[in-house]
């Protein structure tokens, strides 16, 4: 029905950039709170960020400064830009959102991940 569809992950030396694109495909009535996560080998999955509909946006500490969440809601597409790597971002990320497929439905979805490694 709604899926997440996640682009931009690859290799990037550690100083580097990389943006990453999640876009929401499928009936979508309303698409809420976007956010970003990720999780490395043997770690919990933890936040980075995440975006209101309206634009307000919330960071954790190891994104803080670095990361930088923003949405295109003409593309139903939310982005990451990663900037200053370093080979502890080294993980898998995950975009999730928030639907209203109707008035009456709301649903919380993931994509299925996309490998970021930063190499030193």
């Amino acid at each position: 029905q709604v899926q997440l569809v996640e682009s931009g992950g690859g290799l990037v030396q550690a100083g580097g950039s990389l943006r990453l694109s999640c876009a929401a495909t499928g009936r979508i009535f309303r698409l809420n709170t976007m956010g970003w996560y990720r999780q490395a080998p043997g770690k919990q999955r933890e936040l980075l960020a995440t975006i209101t509909s309206g634009g307000t946006t919330n960071y954790a500490d190891a994104a803080k400064g670095r990361f930088t969440i923003s949405r295109d809601n003409a593309k139903n597409t939310v982005y990451l830009q990663m900037n200053s790597l370093e080979p502890e971002d080294t993980a898998v990320y995950y975009c999730n959102a928030e639907f209203l497929t109707t008035l009456y439905s709301r649903i919380n979805s993931w994509g299925e991940g996309t490998l970021v490694t930063v190499s030193s």
